[in-house]
């Protein structure tokens, strides 16, 4: 029996963490033994299947701090990643054959200092380095030795995959370093029986009377783009009669923790700005919505709305295809791997009148949504099952222990 121990900053609601959970999920069904080691869980604010019994969460170092004044984010989630490391090695006591470790590499060196050295897999979403902002040469001190210790660290894990093409290249361009490591891609997958059934007991959360429901599901975060959503539903309202906009409707169902200030700051922007287009009575924000809630919009929604340009790969329209939910989606990144244009939604220039235009689509073709979305649940169940995921997951952990 093999020993995995999955290793994650911070088990909350994202396309990391669901990704984290359906592979620890995946090795369990193969027999493995599994456990999830983090510096933060908070059981009312993370996924269903965490709160399962069957599957372990460790939680250390939840002590140390994200941030010093509002800054340093990325160095204190190196320490503290680094010391959930140092306790699994020399204070756990636990035995272990390999670490599955994702998004902060800096733990991966002490992985060599174990009794017997462990065997690492390397899971990268996308380069730490190009998620943050470079707006002054203080920024750009501080970053460099965190982006050569990212880079040089990532370079020393046994086994490196990457979540699509598109990240993949990214990684190619980044990392010069690393010109000998080609990564291998392991798309993201769905646990399929998860989204078979649909909630009786979740109440409505579109107004009554709203025919065309549209959704965007994305944490509360400017780099997601979400003015997008709003922008192109106000350009909306000047392409349709009276009637058919009173029938229009868009919620927000974001991912939103009250710790992370850009979180509380670009909601109360968001909220603004749909005041200031007069747009309030079309538009519903939810926080931290449930699985259930999650599942009861996609079977509920017209079609979804994904507004980030250059995603590493995104999750989202993976679940609105399933649900036979067309997906309108920015022509770039992992959704040029996911959706296909015209036949399971639409990849659209990020401009509101381009995603406006996609959206009237629906409107003046109702049938639109049942054909795309057929094909897009084909899709899903043709290149993204949730068997493929763990097979190939499997196949790396069983290389690696040999």
């Amino acid at each position: 029996m093999v020993n995995v121990i999955f290793l994650h900053p911070d088990l909350g609601i994202g396309g990391a963490e669901r990704l984290v959970v359906d592979a620890a999920l995946a090795l369990s069904s193969k027999g493995c033994t599994v456990e999830i080691w983090t510096s933060h869980y908070d059981p009312h604010h993370c996924f269903s299947e965490t709160k399962d019994s069957s599957l372990k969460i460790v939680c250390v170092g939840d002590w140390l701090p994200r941030s010093v004044l509002g800054r340093f984010f990325a160095l204190c989630a190196y320490v503290r990643m680094i010391y959930v490391a140092w306790y699994i090695i020399f204070l756990s006591g636990i035995e272990f054959d390999v670490v599955f470790c994702d998004q902060v590499s800096a733990c991966i060196p002490l992985f060599r200092l174990a009794r017997r050295p462990k065997k690492v897999l390397f899971y990268c979403h996308f380069p730490d380095q190009l998620l943050t902002q470079r707006q002054s040469h203080l920024k750009c001190i501080y970053r460099a030795p965190i982006d050569w210790l990212e880079e040089y660290t990532t370079g020393l894990a046994d086994c490196i995959v990457v979540n699509s093409r598109f990240t993949a290249g990214i990684f190619k361009q980044t990392f010069k370093s690393l010109p000998h490591i080609n990564p291998d891609i392991l798309y993201p997958s769905l646990n399929l029986s998860f989204f078979d059934t649909v909630p009786k007991d979740v109440e409505d959360m579109f107004p009554d009377g709203k025919t065309y429901r549209f959704l965007s599901i994305n944490r509360y975060e400017r780099k997601k783009n979400l003015l997008l959503a709003l922008e192109a539903l106000n350009d909306l309202r000047g392409r349709l009669g009276a009637d058919e906009w009173e029938k229009v409707h868009l919620v927000f169902a974001g991912g939103y923790d009250e710790r992370v200030t850009e979180n509380v700051e670009h909601y109360k922007e968001l909220k603004d700005t749909t005041s200031q287009l007069g747009l309030s009575s079309h538009v519903t924000f939810i926080r931290s919505f449930s699985d259930e809630q999650k599942k009861l919009l996609l079977h509920q929604s017209t079609c979804v709305l994904y507004t980030p340009s250059n995603e590493h790969f995104g999750i989202v329209p993976l679940e609105a295809m399933y649900c036979r939910c067309p997906v309108i989606a920015v022509n770039s990144g992992g959704p040029l791997e996911s959706v296909v244009n015209d036949v399971t939604g639409f990849l659209c220039d990020p401009v509101p009148g381009r995603f406006s235009e996609a959206m009237e689509a629906f409107i003046k073709d109702p049938s639109l949504r049942k054909c795309m979305g057929n094909a897009g649940r084909q899709r899903v169940l043709e290149n993204f099952s949730l068997d493929a995921f763990r097979s190939q997951l499997y196949q790396y952990i069983c290389r690696l222990t040999q």
